[in-house]
């Protein structure tokens, strides 16, 4: 716990806010073609911070950089060290990590549109307004110095859904908490689900849930520009070019909306009923959003009101998946299990669990506890606004291309967004299962030790199981990268670097 107050002017708004309310949106994947012009762009550039007013803003503009992209602005190799090995080798910089991520098959970076080899953009620049502003919110935005600094790689428009994803569900229920107060004391263990998570999870600079502050990189007070910067709450001596700044891990996910609800209606025997049963239990969730688990009768700590009566649950009730399935997307999303398996109450009942003794339900024992491994999200939809009564429908007409730009919030690229991905989205052994990943983000693709991962598990009752097999796959990624979403210091640090 700390006493020191969070410097929301020096965060930028992103990561608190989502901007919800500015519908209209438009990302700008760049490179730099002339870095002294990119700096005095930068300097100049209106970016927004986490300061709370009465009303949401009329526009915002957010910042972030791969890490090709600070080296071309020219950030030494010195201070580059400092930032995570994940960040450093970019999402498509190991075969190991590709496998680990799903990245295979249709999905490997070698067919992606961007961010790919050779094709890792230098910075994002994402742009919100509310609705009919974006262009003239644009035009402010660019400024004289835009043309000579940057080259456009890629410009990727979204579509405002009202709360919906492309396949027809409520989208953007369920995020994490943070501990804005600082008042969370993350040491020792959790028996129970929460969902209010340590700042240092999503903000470097500060503690994250296992008490300590995530590697950045730390500069003398003496080096160029450093004075800009805050000093670091953990070595007081060293200026925190991290502080306040995150990763910031943006996926283009293009979704078969038309090839979904065909599958299941196939499976359901066009019975409407049948077929849409056999969505939700997939994803997990009703259309609109309620979960198939019973809701709690207590409240969850870090579940706000507004929106408890559809987060109000964790899946302690239904070990066996009769309700939930074992495998459907939330369940891989985020277990919502404590650090200790099983229900422990006092002091033999503990003992007795971490021992492995208390529960004889032996799948308990193979997830990791959640509250080390949540990410923010705050991606938006693109392509045709299709009303989710219609989407549902297997033979709707749905033009072009469809899906969400996924961008996540993390402080640890490793731990947060390549843990969820690797070992419970993408993993057939999720859960102790086998042969199925996750039945939306899997790519179906074999992997050795498992010919089969298109199947997806309806355990029943009595003990037996549905099993379904043949899935086809629905979501393929078409882009990606790592960024880092620096502090408002910090990206007055980057453009002061030629001083």
């Amino acid at each position: 716990m700390s006493d020191l107050a969070v410097d929301f002017d020096d965060i930028q708004g992103l990561v608190r806010f989502g901007h919800s309310k500015l519908t209209d949106c438009s990302f700008y994947l760049l490179n730099i073609h002339d870095a002294a012009a990119a700096r005095a762009w930068l300097a100049s550039a209106p970016v927004s911070n986490a300061v709370q007013v009465d009303d949401a803003p009329q526009a915002a503009l957010q910042v972030a950089f791969t890490s090709v992209g600070l080296q071309a602005l020219g950030v030494g190799a010195d201070v580059l060290a400092g930032f995570s090995d994940e960040f450093l080798n970019s999402m498509v910089g190991e075969e190991n990590r590709s496998r680990r991520l799903g990245d295979v098959g249709t999905n490997d970076p070698q067919h992606w549109s961007w961010g790919g080899p050779g094709k890792i953009p230098h910075l994002i620049v994402m742009l919100y307004a509310r609705p009919g502003r974006l262009a003239a919110w644009t035009q402010t935005v660019q400024g004289a110095k835009w043309d000579t600094a940057f080259e456009v790689v890629a410009f990727l428009p979204t579509s405002n859904t009202v709360g919906f994803e492309p396949f027809g569900f409520a989208d953007g229920l369920s995020q994490p908490a943070l501990d804005w107060q600082r008042q969370r004391d993350p040491h020792g263990d959790r028996l129970t689900y929460s969902n209010l998570v340590a700042l240092g999870e999503f903000l470097l600079g500060y503690p994250n849930e296992y008490g300590r502050y995530t590697d950045r990189p730390l500069l003398d007070p003496w080096s160029p520009a450093a004075s800009l910067l805050a000093m670091a709450e953990d070595v007081p001596a060293k200026c925190d070019l991290g502080r306040n700044g995150t990763y910031l891990v943006f996926r283009q996910l293009q979704q078969d909306v038309n090839g979904f609800w065909r599958f299941v209606d196939q499976q359901a025997n066009s019975n409407p009923q049948a077929r849409e049963a056999l969505a939700e239990s997939m994803v997990g969730r009703k259309l609109n959003g309620d979960p198939l688990v019973p809701l709690l009768s207590q409240a969850i700590e870090g579940v706000d009101a507004t929106d408890g009566s559809q987060n109000q649950f964790t899946f302690d009730s239904d070990p066996g998946g009769t309700k939930c399935p074992l495998g459907a997307h939330i369940r891989r999303a985020n277990p919502r299990n404590a650090d200790i398996p099983g229900d422990v109450k006092g002091l033999v009942s503990w003992l007795l669990h971490t021992f492995g003794l208390g529960s004889k339900k032996f799948r308990y024992d193979v997830l990791a506890s959640t509250r080390f491994h949540r990410v923010l999200r705050r991606g938006r939809q693109f392509g045709a606004v299709v009303p989710p009564e219609h989407a549902k429908q297997p033979g709707y007409p749905i033009p072009g291309e469809r899906g969400i730009y996924f961008l996540a919030i993390n402080a640890n690229i490793s731990r947060q967004f390549e843990f969820v991905q690797g070992a419970w989205v993408m993993s057939t052994k999720f859960n102790a299962m086998t042969e199925e990943s996750d039945p939306l983000l899997g790519n179906r693709s074999a992997i050795p030790g498992c010919a089969f991962t298109n199947t997806f598990s309806l355990p029943q009752e009595s003990g037996l199981r549905t099993r379904i097999t043949g899935m086809p796959q629905f979501v393929t990624v078409r882009g990606g990268a790592y960024f880092f979403l620096p502090g408002l210091r910090a990206l007055q640090y980057l453009a002061a670097l030629d001083r």
